[in-house]
């Protein structure tokens, strides 16, 4: 019994260093990067970085490109979006949560629903999301925008591109989060047939999805973001950000503009 089993695990370790030396190198691979702090860890001259910020950047970036607004160009700082809006751009500004001063859009998806803002620019600088998207732009292939409201969307377009994908997580002023942890984790799930999910990263995000895609409002409730929202009285826009599939929308960065890709 013991050399039958010994064969079996022989055979099944002889079947996987057959895959991964002769078919793994021919495929793409999706890894993850829990947050823009650990970005320099990952090489991007042959990736896709797909920028999340669940909570709530990265959702009111589709939601308002989904609504008609022309484009969003995101930056880093407060400044460069001040500069934005005395050029003519309508600008949402966002730090820990809260709209600055002096500015047109807070960082709400529902904000982003106005019909006044069809065909208009947007210049947009938050906490995390949009410092995420301007470290990823200098290295990688393209950089698209990713959240549970337009996963199979940007699934379906990611699975016809030759790069590798990096999921890059927004989180929390450099650390992980779990709501950007867990969209990694479905666009991963999304795409393990077409893509290797070799990093332990990316295992993780998986799982942790796995775990609870049934129902992810409750996964996140207690969450440190989710906490946050709630003591600010921001309630709807959590649970509209974790629906998915509401559009069929994948953003796109080019140049420095992102628009809806078509």
């Amino acid at each position: 019994m013991l050399k039958v089993k010994l064969h079996y695990l022989d055979s099944k370790f002889s079947y996987y260093s057959y895959f991964n030396s002769r078919i793994a190198p021919f495929m793409k691979q999706l890894d993850v990067c829990l947050t823009p702090d650990l970005l320099h860890l990952h090489k991007l001259d042959n990736s896709i970085v797909v920028v999340a910020d669940v909570f709530r950047a990265t959702s009111c970036m589709v939601t308002g490109l989904a609504y008609g607004v022309k484009s969003i160009t995101p930056v880093a700082t407060i400044e460069e979006c001040k500069i934005l809006q005395n050029k003519g751009f309508i600008a949402a500004a966002e730090r820990d949560a809260k709209k600055e001063e002096g500015f047109d859009l807070d960082n709400s998806p529902f904000s982003y629903m106005n019909e006044r803002l069809i065909g208009a620019e947007i210049a947009m600088t938050t906490t995390n999301g949009t410092l995420s998207i301007t470290k990823a732009r200098a290295s990688a292939v393209k950089v698209m925008v990713g959240s549970f409201l337009n996963l199979g969307a940007l699934a379906n377009h990611l699975r016809t591109e030759p790069y590798d994908v990096l999921v890059l997580c927004a989180g929390w002023k450099g650390r992980p989060n779990l709501e950007d942890t867990l969209f990694a984790g479905a666009l991963a799930d999304a795409l393990k047939d077409q893509f290797i999910l070799r990093e332990d990263g990316t295992l993780m995000a998986q799982r942790l999805y796995d775990q609870a895609k049934g129902n992810l409002l409750a996964s996140v409730s207690n969450s440190s973001h989710v906490r946050r929202l709630q003591r600010l009285g921001i309630h709807k826009d959590i649970a509209y950000c974790l629906q998915t599939d509401l559009y069929d929308i994948v953003p796109i960065l080019r140049g420095s503009t992102l628009v809806a890709m078509h």
